[in-house]
């Protein structure tokens, strides 16, 4: 019996995606294999890994710093979640209204998610500081200065309005996609039925946008256990570390202390914990939407 023989078009498609197999092999696969090796082993970068088991995954959950920057994740997502989703909402109401240069418009709304976290850090390190312009204006109107870098609560809703500012025209063009395809006969209907815009609202665009409402709280999630830029430039983890995070400690472990075995453990902790975050958001909030 022959073979079957390859098609021209499979061997040009097959050499595409041998380019990318690789690249994932190269760049992918083996860190991740070398970090998982790394987790159970004792080195310290210029001797030869020492196999230790379970050692350093019992280290890490008993870390208390480690531990204290996981509940850091979950204060900045209750803080960030709803300014970012209210703020994307808006942008995508916005644009709903806007006639020329809705393309431009658009442009600018990813300009903050494109420029330098770094230069987005100095720059509202000045606007948060004590002497700088924000709490000159408050002092001004209203005789008060607020800590916004030195308070532990304060601190961390100052970096998630920071966060927010970055990615909320991103969050809001994902809602605007979903906008557009909501039909406007469910509108023309619910007003017939003497719905207000409340109720069109909560009854008929967001459960419709749920599957782009869905893909902006997964990012959100990935952003906040990604944190690192915001909190290590605006407070450097502080005060009493009250606004590290996961990947600041990860960094601070394996350079600073030089243990990255134990680094090695945290990452693969934290990968454990997005995830599991992520599937239990989709498991109580995302709905199946089809419109016929």
């Amino acid at each position: 019996m022959k073979r079957p023989r390859v098609s021209r078009e499979a061997w040009v498609g097959l050499t595409l995606a041998s380019a990318y197999l690789v690249f994932t092999a190269i760049f992918w696969a083996y860190p991740f294999f070398w970090l998982a090796k790394l987790s159970v082993t004792q080195w310290r970068f210029f001797d030869e890994p020492v196999f230790t088991g379970t050692r350093n995954l019992f280290r890490t959950v008993q870390d208390p710093q480690f531990l204290q920057a996981l509940w850091n994740v979950m204060r900045f997502l209750v803080m960030y979640v709803p300014i970012a989703f209210g703020g994307a909402l808006v942008v995508a109401f916005g644009l709903q209204h806007v006639g020329r240069g809705k393309a431009f418009v658009a442009l600018c709304f990813l300009l903050s998610n494109v420029s330098s976290g770094v230069a987005l850090s100095l720059v509202f390190t000045k606007i948060f500081s004590s002497t700088g312009p924000l709490n000159a204006v408050l002092f001004d109107w209203f005789g008060i200065r607020i800590p916004w870098t030195t308070h532990p609560t304060l601190a961390m809703l100052a970096i998630a309005l920071v966060v927010a500012w970055k990615f909320v025209g991103y969050y809001g063009l994902i809602l605007y996609s979903g906008l557009l395809t909501i039909p406007k006969e469910i509108y023309d209907a619910a007003r017939l039925d003497r719905a207000g815009p409340l109720t069109r609202l909560v009854r008929i665009t967001l459960p419709m946008i749920n599957p782009q409402l869905m893909m902006v709280l997964v990012f959100a999630i990935l952003v906040s256990f990604g944190l690192f830029t915001e909190p290590f430039l605006i407070t450097g983890g502080g005060p009493a570390d009250s606004t590290a995070t996961p990947q600041m400690i990860i960094y601070e472990t394996a350079f600073r202390r030089l243990q990255p075995s134990h680094a090695a453990m945290m990452s693969i902790l934290v990968s454990a914990a997005t995830y599991l975050l992520v599937l239990a958001a989709r498991r109580l909030f995302e709905r199946k939407v089809v419109i016929a």
